[in-house]
């Protein structure tokens, strides 16, 4: 299976699942293509540290932002960082100065793609870090 049928089986798996702001939001999102992948969870060390929105963006926050929480992640998993996305990477996009308004994201080859509340969809945001899984 190619990265870009294994990305449309994760997606459409993906899109079954109800949202969840412990067990399935927008930063669990890349890290759940990375399990997809067969890579070993690399949010071990917070999954499950928070039960509501506002207990996740607790942990963002004093983290400084989404950035160091999917650096500290990527690392886990030896994933390379990008200068230009590619099918298949995952990232954090949206505001380098608002971490509530950061988003963890999967490229899907011309857009990224974020988990909303009731739906996958894609987002036109910047990127602030861009990884290969």
């Amino acid at each position: 299976m190619g990265l870009d049928s294994a990305l449309l089986s994760f997606l459409a798996a993906q899109e079954r699942k109800n949202w969840d702001p412990a067990t399935l939001n927008c930063m669990l999102f890349p890290a759940a293509w990375a399990i997809w992948l067969g890579h070993r969870d690399p949010v071990e060390n917070w999954r499950g540290a928070f039960a509501s929105e506002a207990e996740y963006l607790a942990i963002v926050r004093a983290a400084g932002g989404c950035v160091p929480l999917m650096e500290a992640a990527a690392a886990r998993i030896n994933a390379r960082a990008l200068a230009v996305p590619v099918c298949g990477a995952v990232g954090v996009i949206g505001s380098p100065n608002n971490p509530e308004r950061q988003f963890g994201a999967i490229f899907d080859g011309s857009r990224w793609l974020v988990r909303f509340t009731n739906r996958i969809g894609s987002m036109a945001a910047r990127p602030l870090a861009i990884w290969s899984i």
